[in-house]
């Protein structure tokens, strides 16, 4: 391994099982690559039915003891963990720019933005209260019990390995589950770092649990945790697809689901915006991590009146970007995650070019610094045919089109499955709440490209997802309510 860390530990060729780390995978091993050049940087443990049963067996053995434990003493172990994720946020941060791609700065933010949610779930497993309900017979109690789900799983994503890991696992343990975790094969070195810490911040044996493998093992290991009797909750974050797929095989036993699985997030600029204020948003929502997030815009619809302005200020602003290695300094957009991440966004463009679309800017793939780096793109007079209109495009392709009236935005806006996250423009206050109201979206922005904070409800209405994550609706997800009737009083 090339990259030096302050503390090497941090860097784990290991999975974990029951609160041993394993370096042998029953289905052999595989390779982590760097996606700025395609090189393999580590080598995991490819794990299947046999690893994720015995991480099954592990967190069912734990769940007494944990349960057991105060909400406080559970508070302290998670405070440790998140005191020590702030220590070793450099290395954190130099661990996901060299197996996710995204510029050093954005990992740096995501690692403060990972510990907010094991800081504040510290604090809010403290805070899960129970009822005492009136009654109408005197010899008779009735009390409303706020319990742990059990044993609980979790399947994140590649593109945020650190804060997805989090705002699953804190409130889970806060709450008093277990937790088997199985993180994208892109991503598992920054999942494996969290977890050393969460084991050296006091977690007891078998409380959680880390199945690495490949994207074939994650296939064999998806039916297992859904279809478990013992597994009570699965939460994932990913695509409808696979999503979808889960929901099914979890009907089986019934458990609890949480489920983000994406959007296709309209950005609004009406006529009476700030177009400098627009801009900024814009920018900020649409580059982020490459255009690879779920609640990044993904749809531009701006009012004709300012079109031509808002196309010129927006070009201006995407002519500033610097595509180049995370590690890099002044880089602003790194890498796609793979090929078939980078061949997506390609074929959205050239679809939108046989369509009628015009080519701004970009429009190709940045061969020149690497296979998998694309251009900052821009594309005006789209339609809503066009896939980039259609489909999430993961990464950073800005498609914009025109509308007349406030009518027609919200009708475009809401013409998708999926309900995420949406964001508008506007300095009518009028307007601020006829739109915020009227989009059908679990997450709705006005006036801001960010907005992600622990403290909020994160989620999504339609088949954009079941659940919320982060607040204090994230920890009662971990919950099951019971009512508690005593009698002969």
């Amino acid at each position: 391994m090339s990259i030096q860390l302050n503390n090497q530990a941090l860097w784990c060729e290991f999975g974990l099982i029951g609160g041993d780390w394993v370096s042998n995978g029953s289905q052999g091993f595989y390779h982590v690559v760097n996606p700025s050049d395609g090189k393999p940087i580590a080598e995991l443990p490819r794990m299947g039915k046999t690893e994720a049963e015995g991480a099954i067996h592990a967190a069912t053995k734990a769940l007494p003891e944990w349960q057991a434990f105060t909400a406080k003493e559970r508070a302290l172990i998670l405070r440790r963990w998140y005191e020590a994720i702030l220590e070793h946020a450099d290395d954190l941060a130099k661990i996901m720019t060299y197996e996710q791609g995204k510029p050093l700065h954005e990992a740096k933010a995501e690692i403060l933005y990972a510990a907010s949610f094991v800081e504040w779930y510290a604090e809010e497993g403290k805070r899960v209260h129970g009822e005492i309900l009136q009654t109408s017979r005197l010899d008779q109690r009735h009390l409303v019990l706020k319990q742990p789900v059990g044993v609980g799983a979790g399947i994140t994503p590649w593109n945020f390995p650190s804060a997805m890991l989090t705002r699953k696992v804190a409130p889970a343990l806060a709450a008093g589950c277990t937790f088997i975790l199985k993180p994208a094969e892109d991503t598992p070195m920054s999942a494996l770092a969290l977890a050393r810490l969460a084991i050296h911040a006091g977690l007891p044996r078998g409380v959680l649990s880390v199945l690495t493998g490949s994207r074939e093992d994650a296939i064999a290991i998806g039916p297992i945790l859904s279809k478990s009797p013992l597994v009570r909750k699965l939460s994932f974050t990913g695509s409808a697809a696979v999503g979808k797929k889960l929901l099914e095989q979890s009907a089986s036993t019934v458990k609890k689901v949480s489920l983000e699985l994406g959007g296709c997030a309209p950005l609004i600029v009406f006529n009476d915006a700030d177009i400098k204020v627009a801009v900024a948003g814009t920018m900020a929502s649409k580059f982020r991590n490459a255009g690879q997030t779920c609640v990044c815009a993904n749809r531009i619809l701006v009012q004709k009146n300012i079109y031509n302005r808002f196309l010129e200020a927006i070009e201006s602003a995407v002519s500033e970007l610097k595509v180049g290695d995370g590690f890099e300094e002044g880089v602003t957009i790194g890498p796609l995650i793979n090929k078939k991440g980078l061949e997506k966004v390609d074929e959205h463009v050239r679809d939108a070019e046989r369509k009628g679309a015009t080519l701004i800017k970009g429009g190709k793939p940045a061969s020149h610094i690497g296979e998998q780096f694309y251009e900052p793109t821009i594309l005006h007079n789209v339609e809503p045919s066009m896939l980039v209109m259609s489909e999430e495009t993961f990464g950073p392709v800005l498609p914009i089109m025109s509308f007349d009236t406030e009518e027609e935005a919200i009708a475009i806006a809401n013409d998708t499955p999926a309900g995420l996250a949406g964001y508008f423009f506007t300095q009518d206050a009028g307007r601020l709440f006829r739109v915020g109201e009227a989009l059908e979206y679990g997450i709705v922005v006005a006036n801001s490209g960010i907005f992600s904070t622990e403290t909020i409800p994160f989620g999504g209405v339609k088949e954009a997802g079941l659940g919320r994550e982060g607040a204090r609706q994230g920890i009662e997800e971990w919950c099951e309510t019971k009512f508690f009737c005593v009698g002969g009083l």
